[in-house]
């Protein structure tokens, strides 16, 4: 945990530096201790920006709503273009690489409107280990990534996540509803609403974390395993 704290205070090292940051929230417990904290360094001086888009869940939107409130910040919300996009919405491989270069490209525009020296997104040290084609469109734009930067690993966040009271430290990775949808198959928004309302009718039920694979006329469901046996009894 002494870890932690130190590599927390690198991150509130970075952000005074910084001094007015646009900090992308998805409301995901990364973001969330990334706003938390410049909520502390950088105070008046910071917003959380958040793409209200079709590809993510209206759970997900309101819980990243009402934690941008319970931490005291000013958030706004930003209209999501990807289904505007036609390579986007083919479903390639880079998809998030489409995806995050126009969100970037939105949030850099905002951050230079209304004066923010920088914007910052809750990319973490593990990340660096895993295909994230979303931090090549980070680079690219220049959005810095403080808990990376600070070498902060997930288990440290949701340490310091949960120190500081954060109600989402547990949350389970949320990734956006077109990862239920194979590469190469059109993302439409009847696709993206039929697997949100088979998600929550399970979520409803108790089921949680819960995928809906979209596979065309068949659905696939994941739940943990220890939920397996209650889920095949419905």
């Amino acid at each position: 945990m002494e870890s932690a704290r130190y590599k927390k205070e690198k991150v509130m090292a970075i952000l005074r530096e910084l001094q007015s940051v646009a900090v992308a929230f998805s409301g995901g417990v990364d973001s969330s201790l990334l706003l938390a904290l410049a909520g502390e360094a950088c105070p008046q001086r910071v917003v959380a920006v958040t793409v209200d888009s079709p590809i993510y869940g209206h759970r997900e939107m309101d819980a990243a709503r009402l934690l941008a409130r319970q931490l005291g910040v000013e958030q706004v919300m930003v209209a999501g273009r990807q289904l505007d996009d036609h390579r986007f919405r083919a479903n390639p491989p880079d998809r998030c690489y489409i995806c995050k270069s126009l969100i970037y490209k939105d949030l850099n525009l905002l951050a230079r409107e209304r004066g923010f020296s920088a914007v910052l997104d809750g990319a973490n040290a593990d990340d660096l280990a895993d295909y994230r084609p979303g931090q090549r469109a980070a680079r690219e734009a220049g959005v810095r990534s403080p808990l990376q930067e600070a070498g902060l690993t997930k288990e440290e966040i949701r340490l310091l996540a949960r120190e500081m009271g954060l109600p989402n430290w547990h949350k389970p990775a949320s990734p956006c509803l077109c990862t239920r949808i194979p590469y190469g198959e059109t993302i439409t928004p009847a696709r993206l609403r039929q697997v949100e309302e088979a998600e929550n009718v399970l979520q409803q039920m108790g089921f949680y974390p819960v995928r809906v694979r979209h596979h065309g006329p068949v659905a696939r469901i994941e739940v943990p395993e220890e939920q397996l046996p209650r889920l095949l009894l419905k």
